[in-house]
């Protein structure tokens, strides 16, 4: 059986304003929302809320964000706010990931979508 092909659209991730609903991650050090949980679901991407979860640090306020380069390698970087250095980076030779790039908050350990702060 043929895998079935990821969709995921930025237009998906506008829909999302605040959550009903905080899922909590196996690992015990963060939770996330309805947005992030569609974007996992949709895209087959939990694997990016472990690696979110595994640099887990003690900044309050962190901007996380996966951009694909070409040959569907990727790069996933973390700031504490938009003009400040990046203090995590982690490369990955390989990602399906179906959208270019991607923004995610983690605000007082709750990974969310920008939309949804």
């Amino acid at each position: 059986m043929a895998e079935e092909k990821k969709i995921l659209t930025e237009a998906d991730l506008g829909q999302f304003h605040g959550t009903e609903n905080h899922y909590e991650h196996w690992s015990g050090w963060i939770s996330f929302t309805d947005g992030v949980h569609y974007v996992a679901e949709k895209a087959g991407a939990y694997w990016l809320i472990d690696a979110i979860a595994s640099w887990q640090r003690k900044e309050e306020f962190q901007i996380w964000e996966l951009h694909k380069h070409e040959g569907n390698k990727a790069t996933l970087t973390m700031k504490e706010d938009t003009d400040e250095p990046i203090l995590v980076q982690q490369e990955y030779s390989y990602t399906d990931f179906p959208l270019d790039s991607i923004k995610l908050y983690l605000v007082g350990g709750v990974l969310m979508l920008p939309s949804e702060y």
